[in-house]
């Protein structure tokens, strides 16, 4: 197997400003820190918490609501845009919520193991410049109603809204709109049938 190129001081010193940068809430006074941010919100973590989450709610563009849970693995991240959790919401193993401008998660949610919800969409179309530099676009901010279960490895795409009381099937794509109180699941995700007792 070669071997890479000799690391020379230059080279180790962005080396090691990138490592604390990236490591950066995994430092003991940023964890504690954080605990506290989430106990002055009555919200709990059983477990590291991922991305910029305490920069986020110092910075009051992460609202998160009363009783709020997050399992370990859940990856919270925003440059500059929003994310609000209501109260009561369940976050479970490995959910990210990703925010170019804004995503607003209601109140009582639960999200099963491995969601992703994000209002950004990754930009590829610049041939001359690498996928990973291209930044991101958006079709709109999205909105999940209060009440509402996604199950496990659920993806919610940029522009959405998703009515209060829904439920969306594991593994489904949500790509458009979901009225309160329909099943859906798929990908796309399709509505199955109401739990609206009629």
């Amino acid at each position: 197997m070669p071997e890479g190129p000799p690391l020379d001081r230059a080279a180790a010193k962005l080396w090691l400003q990138k490592w604390r940068w990236y490591h950066r809430a995994r430092r003991p006074w940023n964890i504690a820190a954080l605990h506290v941010e989430l106990a002055r919100r009555q919200a709990f973590a059983r477990g590291a918490l991922h991305g910029n989450v305490l920069q986020m709610l110092r910075e009051g563009r992460l609202e998160i609501g009363p009783h709020a849970y997050f399992e370990p693995g859940v990856w919270l991240t925003s440059d500059a845009g929003r994310i609000a959790i209501g109260g009561g919401s369940l976050l479970n193993l490995n959910v990210m919520v990703a925010a170019v401008d804004a995503v607003t998660i209601g109140e009582h949610c639960m999200l099963a193991n491995g969601c992703l919800i994000t209002d950004g969409d990754h930009r590829f179309d610049d041939l001359d410049t690498p996928v990973p530099w291209q930044g991101f676009t958006s079709k709109g901010p999205v909105t999940i109603g209060d009440n509402v279960w996604l199950g496990a490895n659920v993806v919610v795409t940029s522009g959405v809204t998703i009515g209060e009381r829904a439920v969306i099937g594991a593994n489904s794509v949500v790509t458009s709109d979901i009225a309160a109180f329909a099943i859906a699941a798929g990908a796309p995700a399709r509505v199955r049938k109401s739990v609206r007792p009629d």
